[in-house]
């Protein structure tokens, strides 16, 4: 399993040249059976990296795109009237897939983007009155351009915690940038620009329960709390984490442990996710820093307050 999941990201990375943590995080993620929102400005890799999970992982993909437009029908599907057998067919949408890329899904209005709350959270959509399992694995890719860009709607808070995880990739490294710029390609690209299948949809389904199954001492157990109480009580912060929060950084921080190859958490996994986790669950009511999640780390001691 662990070089099968460091085969997986060190195929991802080189595409994306120099974003290993990001790619770290983004399959810790989906390791925790978790969605996933990638906010950045347009041309940074956000598409390249959900492609490259799917190729990687071997996962039926679909790409959804945006725009102000987009009908929720166009997402789940639609029943059509067949005349040989003279009833409605339900013909499904592209969210019947196994990794959905919700490109650029603060373009849409919002009675669009709530098409997909249902099935992020529940994995089924209810259309006409009648519910579609959606099978698993089913994840989305959700991408954003930053909010104050013009034509885009601002995700509701309830959307936005759906998401495990928020990510930015931030531009390429100058030496990562002249890699890019030269032209070259990683040996493994398939020649259509495809990567090499390295694990399977069964696979995946398997290392999600493996990461679920990590351990989490009584004392680490603490520590987290320490952190979803402090975002609670401490008047810096608007409002606290949920527990839907809290069971994301729960989550979290086993996925990242599996990926260092360990069957334990350790604090450093808590804390390097944290960020992920929190920063767009959390706003301050003043801005001493740009992350909820630094504030957090910097009052909240390891051993939990004891």
């Amino acid at each position: 399993m662990a070089g099968a999941l460091k085969q997986v990201r060190s195929s991802v990375a080189e595409r994306l040249y120099d974003k290993d943590h990001a790619v770290s995080l983004a399959l810790a993620c989906l390791l925790a059976d978790g969605h996933l929102l990638i906010e950045d400005i347009p041309g940074v890799g956000k598409t390249t990296l959900a492609h490259g999970l799917a190729d990687t992982l071997g996962l039926a993909f679909s790409r959804i795109q945006f725009v102000s437009d987009l009908l929720p029908s166009d997402i789940l599907g639609v029943s059509i009237f067949d005349r040989n057998e003279a009833e409605f067919v339900f013909r499904p949408g592209p969210i019947f897939s196994q990794l959905i890329l919700a490109d650029e899904i603060n373009r849409a209005s919002p009675r669009t983007q709530s098409a997909l709350l249902e099935a992020m959270a529940e994995r089924q959509v209810t259309v006409e009155g009648i519910t579609h399992v959606l099978e698993p694995p089913f994840n989305v890719i959700a991408t954003q351009n930053p909010v104050d860009h013009s034509g885009t709607f601002e995700l509701p808070d309830s959307q936005l915690d759906r998401f495990l995880m928020r990510l930015s990739l931030g531009y390429p490294s100058p030496a990562a940038e002249r890699r890019l710029l030269a032209g070259h390609r990683p040996a493994q690209h398939a020649p259509q620009g495809r990567l090499a299948p390295v694990a399977s949809p069964a696979e995946l389904q398997a290392w999600q329960q493996a990461a679920a199954n990590v351990t989490l001492s009584d004392a680490l157990l603490d520590y987290l709390l320490a952190l979803v109480d402090r975002s609670r009580q401490d008047s810096a912060f608007e409002r606290g984490l949920s527990p839907r929060g809290g069971l994301a950084l729960r989550r979290a921080a086993q996925a990242w442990a599996l990926i260092d190859a360990r069957d334990y958490v350790l604090p450093e996994d808590i804390q390097t996710v944290l960020p992920a986790i929190a920063d767009h669950r959390l706003r301050l009511t003043d801005a001493k820093t740009d992350s909820p999640a630094a504030y957090l780390l910097a009052h909240v001691p390891i051993d939990g307050g004891r």
